[in-house]
């Protein structure tokens, strides 16, 4: 697929640059014909802007917050029937667009996300609307305090847009989501999110709604959780970018974004993560260097830099998506990176023996602990299951509720197991990293996100069974569950940092993304790696939606 030179442009002249330097002129206005003397920019061009482009347009003045958020409210209900959203903040975002513009004309000091919209997925806390969590037990729950990552975006100026759909509970992996009535925008018997490049198809979950928001350009970027892949793989099947910070490694250190009680519906304190998802690398990195307090990354050079080649991520892969992964790869190596080929030698065996007793016996605390610190009108892990519409949520809330994996009587213990300091199965995972890393002498490791392009939607059932071709040979009765995390869980149990960058269409037009992982830490390093990858593989095209 080709991609057109203005494009190209404005990655390689704003990849490279601090937020300030790209905010404070008007030079990456260039990339889309604006200039500082130009009339308000169409909203046929507002709803193509990165975010870094639109706040440099507000800044320039070819862009004012009220007309730019009236823009894509209007943008996000034309295209409501992919279910993207639960609430539309609609006269909430308006006022705040307002008062930003009448600042900028007064002259005051302004953050430096002002007037940027943005989504957050309906999980994660909002004060002054509800957060549902797509479930019914929740649909009038509002939350005292914001996440402590939303009320950083909002100190510096962003506007909330509304809140994205999800995945009940944001267990799952598709956005097929069954409960009824906990918004004014759909009726439908099923909610099902559904991809804007084929709408018979899952956007990925559990944030997929976000996901939708950015991808369909009525939201420049947003934020998701991930627990075990829910900002990447969305982000792989719809053609944005996707990020998981660093969660730490067990012993309160190296935890990237605030975490607890006032942040979102838990699954697993161990694994769960707030994660900005966006159009482009350098928007995430800008979002991610407010929420941390950070400096934004400049792109990193790629001649020389050394990248590792894991074998266990690469075998098993649909042909669509092998073609589209080895071409990519390919002008990586042209741009000078150096792969290495070590394998990360069973890393899918360990993974496998301590993912779910993390992730199934973790909640049976911290549901109750979120529910009862934030005064949520249920408090019980049994009041969420009466609640719950989507088979599949509740076919893992049967699992959490006995408690299989948990040191509780009747239990097996596998999660102890898994957690002892030093020499349970998440301490050796982490290790096996560490030492990967430092062995092979690579930055991070690339893979494709997932296995397969989005998958068909299950009306009937939200996952179940699906087929796909390796080699040549059809792959039948596949999970959809196993199958979409396979390459995405293992860095959620170690802790480590992983983007999901856009990499290209398969034959069919179904976006294909590529995963990074780097070293516990590493995540500013991770970003700015991914800023010079995103500029040799250029920008999808939209969807035609």
């Amino acid at each position: 697929m080709k991609h057109s030179p203005s494009r190209r442009h404005f990655f390689k002249n704003t990849g490279a640059v601090s937020a300030a330097a790209v905010l404070g002129s008007t030079a990456s206005l260039s990339a889309w014909g604006a200039s500082s003397n130009a009339a308000l920019l169409s909203s046929a061009k507002q709803v193509n802007l990165t975010a870094t482009q639109a706040l440099a347009a507000m800044t320039a003045g070819t862009l004012t917050a009220t007309a730019y958020v009236t823009t894509l409210i209007a943008r996000a209900k034309s295209v409501s029937d992919l279910n993207g959203m639960i609430f539309i903040n609609e006269t909430g975002a308006l006022a705040a667009a307002k008062q930003v513009d009448a600042d900028r004309a007064a002259g005051k000091k302004l953050g430096a996300l002002a007037g940027l919209p943005f989504v957050i997925k309906d999980n994660i806390n909002t004060k002054g609307m509800h957060t549902t969590g797509g479930t019914s037990s929740l649909r009038d729950f509002q939350p005292t305090k914001n996440a402590p990552s939303v009320q950083k975006l909002l100190d510096a100026g962003a506007i909330i847009l509304g809140k994205s759909n999800l995945h009940e509970w944001a267990f799952g992996i598709t956005s097929t989501n069954f409960t009824l009535g906990i918004d004014p925008i759909s009726k439908a018997a099923n909610r099902a999110g559904k991809n804007p490049y084929d709408t018979s198809r899952i956007p990925g979950g559990s944030s997929g709604g976000t996901a939708i928001a950015v991808a369909t350009r009525f939201a420049p970027v947003g934020l998701g959780t991930d627990t075990g892949g829910s900002t990447r793989v969305p982000a792989s099947f719809c053609g944005i970018a996707g990020f998981r910070p660093s969660v730490g490694d067990g012993a309160g250190k190296g935890r990237r974004y605030a975490d607890g009680v006032n942040d979102a519906l838990p699954i697993s304190t161990t694994r769960d993560t707030v994660g900005p998802m966006g159009r482009t690398v350098a928007d995430i990195a800008l979002l991610d260097a407010v929420i941390t307090g950070g400096a934004v990354p400049t792109a990193k050079a790629l001649k020389g830099l050394r990248i590792g080649l894991p074998a266990a991520f690469w075998t098993g892969l649909d042909d669509s998506v092998k073609f589209v992964a080895e071409a990519a790869k390919k002008k990586l190596a042209d741009a000078g990176v150096v792969f290495v080929d070590g394998d990360l030698t069973g890393i899918m065996e360990l993974n496998g023996s301590i993912s779910f007793p993390i992730a199934l016996h973790e909640p049976v605390a911290a549901i109750p602990a979120y529910l009862s610190a934030n005064n949520a009108p249920v408090k019980t892990v049994a009041a969420v299951i009466a609640g719950l519409a989507s088979p599949d949520v509740q076919g893992a809330f049967g699992a959490i509720a006995g408690d299989v994996f948990g040191p509780a009587p009747g239990g097996n213990g596998a999660y102890a197991a898994a957690m002892v300091p030093g020499t349970g199965g998440r301490a050796m995972l982490q290790k096996l990293y560490k030492d990967y890393f430092a062995a092979q002498g690579v930055e991070c490791v690339l893979f494709p996100t997932t296995l397969l392009a989005a998958p068909k939607i299950d009306a009937a059932k939200g996952s179940d069974k699906l087929s796909y071709t390796v080699g040549g040979v059809e792959q039948k009765a596949k999970d959809t569950f196993g199958t979409c995390i396979r390459n995405t869980d293992p860095c959620t149990n170690a802790g480590i940092p992983s983007l999901s960058i856009p990499a290209g269409l398969t034959a069919g037009g179904l976006p294909v993304g590529m995963e990074i992982d780097g070293p516990l830490g590493s995540d500013t390093n991770l970003l700015a790696i991914g800023m010079g990858i995103e500029a040799v593989w250029g920008a999808l095209a939209a969807p035609k939606v």
